[in-house]
Order: C-alpha cells, then structure tokens, then sequence
C-alpha cells in the first residue's frame, strides 16, 4: 500500500511455509546468508531488505520512518508474496519490528523467533531504570540529529562501520565465526552508495513516535537467542521478556556470542531454530 519497492533475497521453493528474516542495524539481507541457506530444504526463506536499507526504496522524509509504517511495511509484503502467515524471525532492529509485528497482527505469525532484542516494553522499562542501558543506547539519541550520524560513518573509509562488526569492543568474538574480506566489502558496497545511510538511520529518528506501547501480549510460541558479549544490550533484558509472552517462551542465551549472534554462530543458532520449530510441531500434533 506504501507504493515503495522492496528488495528481498528467497531461497526454497515457492508454497513451502513461509520463513520471514528481518535484519538489523546497520546490516541487510545478507546478515541471513547462513539462515538462508539452512532452512530452504522446508521453507521459503525470504529476507528483506527493510524500508530505506539497500535495494529497498528509501522514502526521504522522516515521518516515513514511524514505527506503524514499520508494521505495516511486513504485512503488505507477506499478503503480496501470497501467504497470509510465516514463521518471523529478527535480529536486532529487525527484532523490534518482529515483536511489534507479532503484537498487533498476531494472526499472521506462527512462530516468533527474535535475535538480541527484548520486548520493547522491556526495553523502554529497562532503559529508564538503569543508567548503564541508557548509556549502550546512546546512539539512539545521537541519531536524532539531522545528516551527522551519517557523515560519521563515512569518515575514515567507513571506519566506524567496520570496526562496528571486527573490533574487540563491539565485533564478533574470538570463538564466532568472523566476518571474510569479501563479507566486509559488501557491507561496505550497500552502505556507501549515496545517501544509503540516511534511511537506515531514519528508523531511529522515528522511534520516540510509537513508545511506549498500547498492547503488550505476544500470544504466539516465542524463542529469544541472546549472545551474552551483546556490547548494545544488557542480557537481564532477555529473562524480563518472558512476562508478556503468554505462550511457551524458549530463552537461549549463547555466552561467548556477540550482538551479531547469527552470523557469529550461526551452526548453533540454526541448530536452536530448528528445534524450536520442530518442538512446536511434534506438540501441535499430540
């Protein structure tokens, strides 16, 4: 309904069930290599690029960017790959919109699956309460300014983007599966197009506009991974979760794994996806 043009990469044959990647930022579709690959042998694996990220068109005003616009974006994009239902899986800010998702079309997802990020309502609970999550969101605030976050990811042959994902503080640790030259480099080639930074970057700048939330439940089967080393989000978030999940709620927390958990480990992560998945199954049928 937006009239914008979306960017996906499926693998798995068309009317297998549909699973449903959201990434985080700054990334794109290309976070869920490893997942894509894994899952297609059942499903339609379909990872977007979201609204403003990569080959997705990127609206140029904020007010785009509003997290209702968000929602709405994922249940247009599932009734036009022709499903009216998927198992939903998010990583990060691609997490925050799956749990939003799954709060007010709940009809539309199966399974919830998030990656390193709580429920939002634990999340703004949380920050408001412990200076130290206030701090790790920072960025968040610092968004709100207009075009210098973008400018400083520039600088320095985008220094901040790389280090983002390799440096000791915030990277994928020693234990994870690093990022090769040539997954950098098209990190690097999606976000120095022109002006690639300011749609991602407008995700944020909208964010104050839809928290906190009116509805809370997530009614469906929940599983949150968690990398424990996540420089951006405290892990005591991850169990405060469960309260509002009024189903079965799985809670793995990966302790030598950073924010960048499925492509840190993605073996172990696939390995827990599909347990969940076929747990669910196997208890449907009893």
């Amino acid at each position: 309904d937006s009239g914008l043009r979306f960017h996906y990469v499926a693998a798995g044959e068309r009317g297998k069930p549909l699973m449903l990647l959201l990434h985080g930022f700054p990334e794109f579709w290309y976070s869920w290599r490893h997942q894509l690959r894994e899952f297609k042998s059942e499903y339609r694996v379909v990872a977007l690029d979201l609204r403003g990220y990569g080959e997705t068109d990127a609206p140029s005003h904020k007010e785009n960017y509003k997290l209702d616009c968000l929602i709405t974006d994922i249940k247009d994009i599932l009734e036009s790959l022709g499903y009216n239902k998927c198992v939903l899986i998010g990583h990060d800010w691609g997490g925050m919109i799956a749990w939003l998702v799954a709060i007010c079309y709940p009809e539309m997802v199966t399974k919830l699956i998030v990656v390193n990020f709580p429920h939002p309502s634990v999340f703004t609970e949380y920050i408001l309460r412990h200076p130290s999550q206030l701090i790790k969101s920072g960025y968040y605030f610092f968004f709100q300014m207009p075009w210098f976050p973008e400018f400083m990811f520039t600088v320095n042959d985008f220094k901040v983007l790389k280090s983002l994902f390799t440096s000791q503080a915030t990277g994928i640790g020693r234990k994870g599966c690093r990022l090769t030259a040539e997954d950098i480099e098209a990190y690097l080639y999606v976000f120095s197009q022109p002006g690639a930074l300011t749609g991602p970057i407008n995700h944020y700048r909208g964010i104050f506009s839809c928290l906190p939330l009116q509805h809370h439940e997530v009614i469906m089967p929940t599983l949150l991974l968690w990398g424990e080393r996540d420089a951006f989000m405290e892990v005591e978030m991850a169990e405060m979760t469960r309260i509002y999940v009024k189903n079965h709620f799985r809670l793995t927390i990966l302790s030598e794994a950073s924010h960048w958990l499925q492509q840190d480990q993605p073996d172990i992560v696939n390995k827990l996806i599909w347990t969940f998945l076929k747990e669910e199954t196997t208890r449907k049928r009893e």
